[in-house]
């Protein structure tokens, strides 16, 4: 399944052989469904990429291939010819795709609907909206002399979801405000920033 390169160098390719005729031999020629090669070169996973991967699982007959490269990667054959997309999880380098394959699997798994016990489950997770996810409490109310925010617990369901969507505007300010261009925001929620930055100048 993998020979040296040529040219020389260190390391091992995975042959195009065993590749392509594992993939054609299941999936037909050409395959049936989206072929993905998890690899360092490819374009960066998000949640926008899991959510574009997804569609169409809401029917069941959404199908992927991913394709684990090992040692130094496949033969460039493979992804010139049968991967239909690449597809990397960060900006660094780890033994195989297994467990790269293992996160996209885990992240499309939870937009198909009945996977999670809630159905709205992933709908505020983090990225999901673009931002990081608000904080989280569940009881006891107050723990070490760490109380639980008054609002959650006042039953005023319309400020619970503004403190929710403030929290996440400020935690994503605070960690990930590279995030911030690309959000929707309302005019509310950008004089809300704007009062977070006008802080950080006092």
């Amino acid at each position: 399944t993998d020979d040296e390169p040529f040219g020389g160098g260190g390391g091992m390719v995975m042959k195009p052989e065993p590749i392509f005729a594992a993939v054609e031999g299941v999936l037909g020629v050409p395959p049936a469904c989206p072929v993905i090669l998890l690899t360092p070169q490819g374009r960066p996973f998000n949640q926008q990429v899991a959510q574009e991967l997804a569609g169409g699982s809401e029917s069941g007959d959404r199908r992927l291939a991913l394709l684990c490269g090992r040692y130094e990667g496949v033969d460039e054959r493979v992804r010139q010819h049968l991967a239909t997309d690449e597809i990397s999880i960060g900006d660094y380098v780890i033994t195989g795709g297994e467990l790269a394959a293992l996160v996209v699997i885990d992240a499309l798994a939870r937009l198909i609907p009945g996977v999670l016990g809630d159905p709205d489950g992933a709908l505020d997770d983090s990225h999901a909206s673009g931002l990081l996810e608000y904080p989280h409490y569940t009881r006891p109310a107050e723990f070490r002399g760490w109380r639980v925010p008054d609002v959650l617990a006042a039953g005023d369901h319309a400020m619970v979801r503004k403190w929710r969507r403030e929290q996440a505007l400020l935690r994503t300010w605070e960690r990930r405000r590279d995030l911030l261009e690309k959000a929707e925001l309302t005019e509310e929620e950008r004089e809300f920033l704007r009062r977070l930055k006008g802080r950080e100048t006092e």
